[in-house]
């Protein structure tokens, strides 16, 4: 692939690049250029963290970047999460690593890093520590948003520490660029600030989208709440679609969303069809999307991108149930090999019995 084919690529992943130049740059500098992006454990993973999150990954792949993925399991024992059961989150972990295998991630080129590997080196808390001394703590509270909560003194140290960690694992990683969601900016962009000021790089930012839950959009005027409200999140079950949900409960869940007539703006259903299911039609081994209708109403539809679905959509010529059982039927087909991943493998079945087992915590 050309330096411009590499860029246009990466481009469909980054709702957001800090900056495009740089990555222009680096991507001429003929360097092995490492990007990540690090994962909670907590509870049950959601298509957004599954099917989305591979989707991306093999483009950075695809696009001649090595790829390290980390398991925040300190990260989620800092944040409270799994009632704050170190044990719980890694059997979390190791579970999510699980899923991957099986929805498609090309596992062969993406490198799994423990943060409790990284914590048992004090090299690693000595470069927290330094970027804790470059800022008030009211800046690091600025980044709560990255721990899905809104800015707080109420926040405990562990949470405070937190941004330092995460600010740490860029460089300790030595990772030039990060690739995380939109809701993990204010981090990523802190990482900026600090890198070249203890000695390290400005990393670049390439923010891709967060998935929209099921649920109507929230009222409340807060920015940073209402993003933490919209985005498909595993502690509102109703609103996310799970990567081992069944048949049945995929299509319940969509035929409950939030589509109305003609409407564009923040409507969940067409955000699948546009990350998603367009994104995977290679994978669903056809090259067009096939919408059923009866024929009273026109008929099938065969479309091939998405911005014919949504122009047919917004004429109305298209209705918010054929869309829902439409997108039902291709997240099924997507979803059928993790689940029968998890059916044959003994050692999946088993994590996944104990991760539904444990209670989800904020």
């Amino acid at each position: 692939m050309t330096i411009e084919e590499r860029l246009k690529l990466l481009r469909t992943v980054g709702e957001e690049i800090i900056s495009e130049n740089e990555l222009k740059n680096l991507l001429i500098s003929g360097e092995e250029i490492i990007a990540y992006d690090g994962f909670e454990p907590s509870g049950q993973m959601h298509i957004a963290q599954g099917i989305l999150r591979s989707i991306n990954i093999n483009k950075l792949i695809k696009a001649g970047i090595t790829f390290k993925m980390l398991v925040a399991d300190w990260h989620a024992f800092a944040n409270k999460k799994m009632g704050g059961d170190l044990e719980k989150i890694k059997i979390v972990g190791k579970y999510f690593i699980e899923i991957w295998k099986s929805v498609g991630l090309d596992i062969d080129n993406v490198e799994f890093v423990w943060a409790s590997d990284l914590v048992k080196d004090s090299e690693y808390w000595k470069l927290v520590l330094q970027v804790a001394k470059t800022n008030s703590i009211r800046r690091f509270i600025r980044t709560a948003e990255i721990m899905g909560r809104e800015e707080s003194f109420d926040l405990s140290a562990a949470q405070i520490i937190y941004s330092c960690m995460q600010t740490a694992d860029i460089f300790t990683l030595g990772a030039k660029i990060t690739q995380l969601g939109m809701d993990q900016r204010k981090v990523n962009v802190l990482a900026r600030e600090v890198g070249p000021q203890l000695g390290f790089w400005k990393p670049v930012i390439i923010n891709h989208h967060m998935l929209l839950g099921l649920g109507k959009p929230p009222k409340t005027t807060s920015t940073v709440k209402r993003a933490i409200e919209m985005k498909m999140s595993k502690s509102n079950p109703s609103s996310a679609i799970f990567m081992t949900d069944s048949d049945e409960e995929v299509r319940e869940k969509i035929g409950k969303a939030w589509c109305p007539t003609g409407e564009i703006k923040e409507n969940p259903v067409l955000e699948y069809f546009k990350y998603i299911v367009f994104e995977s039609l290679d994978k669903l081994d056809t090259k067009g999307l096939t919408i059923e209708r009866d024929e009273k109403f026109g008929g099938n539809l065969v479309l091939s991108s998405y911005e014919e679905l949504e122009k047919l959509f917004v004429d109305n010529k298209i209705h918010p149930q054929d869309l829902k059982t439409c997108l039902s039927f291709y997240i099924n087909k997507l979803l059928d090999p993790v689940r029968s991943h998890f059916e044959r493998n003994p050692y999946a079945r088993s994590l996944l019995d104990q991760v539904k087992s444990f209670q989800v915590t904020k």
